[in-house]
């Protein structure tokens, strides 16, 4: 720590020292939780908006590619109704596991 200025010739170089230190330590963290909150910020806003579509996208490949598999033994139309059944069954049954999940993550708290 800076001693007297009036006795000690190396006051004003030691001072600035300690101010620059103790400012140097402020920025930083200010900066590092500026970027980090910045960043947070960034992805979640490109998760909000990728998400959908591409949950969207998966499905529709999903339901398309089970069309195709299952035309190789039937005609077009029951291909459609029945993959459509298939993917409607699988998003009912995860839909129903995340319900019930719901409840036992309640419970656990």
């Amino acid at each position: 720590m800076p001693g007297n200025p009036l006795t000690d010739p190396h006051w004003a170089a030691e001072l600035a020292d300690v101010i620059d230190l103790y400012l140097g330590k402020i920025r930083s963290t200010v900066t590092n939780r500026a970027v980090t909150v910045v960043r947070a910020v960034v992805f979640g806003l490109i998760i909000v908006i990728v998400a959908p579509v591409a949950i969207t996208l998966l499905i529709i490949i999903l339901t398309k590619s089970l069309q195709r598999l299952i035309d190789l033994g039937t005609d077009h139309d029951t291909a459609v109704w029945i993959s459509y059944m298939v993917i409607a069954a699988i998003l009912i049954i995860a839909g129903s596991v995340l319900m019930g999940r719901r409840y036992a993550d309640d419970d656990q708290q």
